[in-house]
């Protein structure tokens, strides 16, 4: 499961291929760094932390293709990947991450069981949150608090396209979502100034 076909360069430059904006990027690292501090958080072994991180860093492959027609997110991933090397299980958790939409009538009716769902789609989704709110404090994360996280996760106007109800599927892991926003915070704080924070 946890052999993963190509390394974190090949996978960003399979991100490039499909992808042209910065702007997106910054979601792709994002998330990628919240999925690698849960999976140290959780003390999972090396090749764990990997598999956990590419899934953040790749779960929206096909978004540059899609995002014109939303309802085809995530149709042509399976393709992409798979062309990549990568297996069945790895392409599934992706796409668990679009269940329940109604804008993907594809994965409308899906539900996510695996707790690896639950962390990928929590910790993709958090990013919109954690983004948003560095930008209102001058694009500074360096000194942000879980505290005043939360306070911005409680005032549903702000960042008002994020979903909340997602991000509390994070307790389905055992993990409460103070210690969440901990966490998420630490892991973009370690890349900050690759997505343009402070």
């Amino acid at each position: 499961m946890l052999n993963l076909p190509i390394s974190r360069n090949q996978a960003l430059e399979l991100l490039k291929k499909y992808n042209s904006s910065e702007q997106d990027f910054v979601h792709y690292l994002e998330s990628e760094a919240v999925m690698k501090e849960l999976a140290m958080h959780f003390k999972l072994s090396e090749d764990e932390i990997n598999y956990w991180a590419m899934l953040g860093l790749l779960h929206d492959v096909d978004w540059g293709l899609t995002k014109e027609n939303v309802e085809t997110h995530l149709t042509k991933m399976p393709e992409i990947l798979k062309k990549a090397g990568f297996d069945d299980e790895f392409i599934s958790i992706i796409s668990s991450h679009g269940y329940g939409y109604e804008e993907l009538p594809h994965l409308t009716e899906k539900k996510r069981e695996e707790k690896i769902e639950h962390a990928l789609a929590a910790s993709e989704t958090i990013t919109g949150l954690i983004h948003a709110y560095a930008l209102m404090r001058g694009k500074k994360i360096s000194d942000m608090e879980a505290k005043g996280l939360s306070k911005k996760y409680k005032d549903k106007a702000f960042a008002a396209k994020v979903d909340r109800e997602i991000i509390k599927e994070i307790e389905k892991i055992d993990l409460n979502l103070e210690k969440f926003f901990e966490i998420a915070i630490r892991g973009i704080q370690k890349i900050k100034i690759e997505v343009g924070l402070e």
